[in-house]
């Protein structure tokens, strides 16, 4: 049994049953809190699962609707440089309060999606601001290594990717420029929330994003370029919130963590609205759809009334799909590939910024609200975080959820 314990730090003691998770020597709780946006994951959610000694997460994304100054400032002659200044301030502060909050435990990574335009910059401001790891995904994070320059001899690299073949080209590109991932996120698109790693909608239940397949296929991998003394950890996403599937990931399977997004979303120190939390929590599984995002990627959220309006009108909005840069009606160009600015028919036709944001204030008719596919923990019940690992690693449930 390992029993995570701190000394000089208070009385805090969780024992449990799993091997830790080490991360660059640091021995933390299989736990990874998933980077959630927008405002989702910020820093009161990723430093509470951090003084769990978990690795919490920041989503990176428009973190500036969690600063009333700087949604005041980015409404005055705005510009997309602004916008981009005002988020890198925005992203600055919540590390920092992360950071200040931890209490010396676990780790605060920053997850930035390759897909978003300026991601290149949020890294590095990620690793300015003092980030423990930089987490990515939303496409390949080939160029990763070179976008974080010196920093990653002390911050960590995680790519998440979602079967064997793209961690061996990513592998195979880092190798090159003497890097390795100190973790690689596998994320199942048939269960996890948000993008997915899917081409098509009808694609994320392919058998080659079953977990054992993949674990499987990527041992073979590291065997093949040399890599199996390396013991790169792997941690699995999507679907996990569960104790009994984590024992199996975890003592079975050959998974060394599990990362957790949407129960975690709900829980009480959620950087989100209640109604967001509400929203997730109370949505019953013939209430939760696949879409296809403006980012190109599928995606995975609450049937809301905004969501069942758009899936309905989604076959005449793409077939009037035009490229049109006043389409961005912000002026954010928040995306590298935007399917309503760049007139791709195949991909979504919404403002994604305008509707996570709205999720974010708990404007549950206005908001898509991105959820995972499986049951919750606490059914609709809003807990703590202490009390959600509690139950993820030892499967003991607050009386009033039993």
């Amino acid at each position: 049994m390992y029993d995570t314990h701190f000394q000089n730090k208070g009385e805090y003691s969780m024992k449990h049953e799993f091997n830790p998770l080490i991360i660059r020597g640091k021995e933390l709780i299989p736990i990874v809190q998933g980077g959630m946006g927008i405002g989702v994951s910020a820093s009161g959610l990723s430093s509470a699962v951090a003084r769990e000694n978990g690795l919490g997460t920041i989503a990176s994304v428009d973190l500036r609707h969690l600063h009333e100054d700087l949604l005041a400032e980015s409404k005055i002659n705005p510009t997309e440089e602004k916008y981009c200044k005002l988020n890198h301030i925005a992203l600055d502060r919540e590390i920092q309060a992360a950071k200040a909050k931890t209490e010396g435990r676990g780790m605060i990574a920053v997850n930035v999606m390759k897909a978003v335009k300026d991601h290149a910059a949020l890294v590095r401001q990620a690793c300015e601001s003092g980030a423990d790891a930089i987490v990515m995904g939303a496409g390949l994070p080939l160029d990763l290594p070179e976008m974080m320059g010196d920093y990653k001899k002390d911050i960590a690299l995680l790519p998440i990717l979602s079967e064997s073949r793209g961690i061996g080209i990513v592998l195979k590109r880092w190798m090159k420029k003497g890097v390795l991932p100190d973790a690689i996120v596998i994320e199942h698109p048939a269960h996890a929330a948000g993008h997915l790693g899917a081409m098509t909608v009808d694609g994320v239940n392919d058998a080659k994003f079953e977990f054992p397949r993949v674990i499987s296929e990527t041992l073979e991998v590291f065997k093949n370029l040399g890599l199996e003394s390396e013991k790169i950890p792997l941690i699995l996403a999507g679907g996990m919130a569960n104790f009994q599937k984590i024992s199996t990931a975890l003592k079975e399977w050959g998974a060394n963590a599990v990362q957790i997004g949407t129960a975690f979303a709900v829980t009480q120190e959620g950087d989100a609205h209640i109604n967001f939390k509400n929203t997730l929590a109370g949505a019953e599984r013939e209430h939760i759809v696949e879409f296809m995002s403006v980012a190109g990627l599928p995606a995975r959220g609450v049937n809301t009334r905004f969501l069942s309006s758009y899936t309905k009108r989604l076959d005449k909005l793409q077939a009037n799909a035009k490229a049109d840069p006043r389409r961005c009606t912000q002026g954010l160009n928040c995306l590298t590939s935007c399917g309503l600015r760049d007139g791709l028919a195949k991909a979504g036709q919404f403002c994604i910024d305008i509707q996570l944001s709205a999720a974010f204030r708990g404007e549950v008719d206005k908001g898509l609200f991105f959820r995972g596919k499986d049951p919750l923990p606490f059914g609709n019940a809003i807990r703590t975080v202490q009390e959600t690992i509690q139950y993820l690693l030892n499967g003991a449930l607050p009386a009033a959820a039993k």
